[in-house]
């Protein structure tokens, strides 16, 4: 008797905990699904679905007691068929991958001061890099605008270093003089403003860094730069790799800074979408578009994850 009491006592906080794990773990996944899944999905339908007007047809239909169902591919068909939409994707690519790229060499060095700074001042640096965010992002951008136009100080400086016939030679301005409006004014822009997103996970994994590795490595014998790149490196390409995935995912959608920095020659799928849903009306289009662009997005993340994980386990 006293046995089984004993059991039943054991057995309820077991149960208490599976019931703990399972909310815990069970609420982000219900988060995703509400916010993230249910809203592609209807994305997906509009996209597959003909329209009649403002309305869509549903896709499943009962006539004579057969049920038909009804998608329409042609969208997919006529982006796969248009260069200007993949030249759009490229493009917007490129121009994601550059601002991370930037984002990366500006960030990692104040990062890794950060990291090593004294644990009173860190805060005040953590400070400095959020700051901005206490401003409107819009009234950031439209800062840059006038900053890079002339009158500017920044456009005196390029211009009084001459860094604008530089910048005109390498492609990066139509000409010399003319700062705004061009992909340097849109890459700066997006560089500007996505920068806290590498600096806050690289400060995150530097600042838990073990540094007597760096110790020993200097005992055996390894120079500063050679202790850096083989421990420093390596330990951080977790923030490394959240940092890049938090500038690139957003950049490749961005509207408002092509909008406002970009030239006319700037596409970016952002602009495109927004063109699609309110200037042409077409919303199975412009679903479409938005649906390719999750893919490409959630794929390559997708393969990603899979091969670390299968390295994690192929590790001894």
């Amino acid at each position: 008797m006293a046995h089984d009491t004993t059991q039943k006592s054991l057995a309820k906080p077991q149960n208490r905990w599976l019931s703990g794990r399972s909310l815990v773990i069970g609420t982000p996944y219900l988060w995703l699904l509400i916010f993230f899944l249910l809203p592609f999905l209807m994305v997906l339908k509009i996209s597959v679905s003909q329209s009649d007007g403002v309305t869509f047809k549903e896709l499943l239909q009962v006539q004579d007691g057969v049920v038909l169902l009804s998608l329409k591919f042609g969208n997919y068909l006529t982006v796969a068929q248009d260069a200007l939409y993949f030249d759009t994707y490229i493009s917007s690519i490129k121009y994601a991958a550059c601002t991370t790229f930037f984002c990366l060499l500006i960030g990692y060095p104040f990062a890794y001061f950060m990291a090593r700074a004294k644990s009173t001042v860190q805060p005040a640096l953590l400070m400095l890099v959020m700051l901005p965010f206490w401003t409107s992002f819009l009234l950031r951008v439209y800062a840059w605008k006038g900053l890079l136009s002339e009158g500017g100080w920044v456009y005196e400086l390029v211009v009084g270093l001459h860094l604008d016939q530089w910048l005109a030679a390498w492609g990066l301005v139509p000409s010399a003089g003319q700062l705004v409006n061009t992909p340097f004014s849109l890459v700066l822009g997006m560089t500007y403003t996505y920068l806290p997103f590498m600096v806050l996970p690289l400060y995150s994994t530097l600042s838990k860094m073990d540094l007597r590795l760096l110790e020993a490595a200097a005992d055996l014998g390894a120079t500063p730069f050679v202790a850096f790149w083989k421990i420093t490196v390596p330990l951080s390409k977790a923030g490394i790799v959240a940092g890049a995935m938090l500038v690139f995912i957003p950049c490749v959608g961005e509207y408002v800074i092509p909008e406002l920095l970009g030239g006319p020659e700037t596409l970016m799928i952002g602009r495109v979408l927004w063109d699609e849903f309110f200037s042409n009306n077409d919303w199975p289009l412009a679903c479409t578009l938005a649906v390719i662009m999750i893919l490409l997005i959630i794929v390559p993340l997708a393969l990603f994850d899979k091969h670390k994980a299968a390295s994690s386990e192929a590790q001894p």
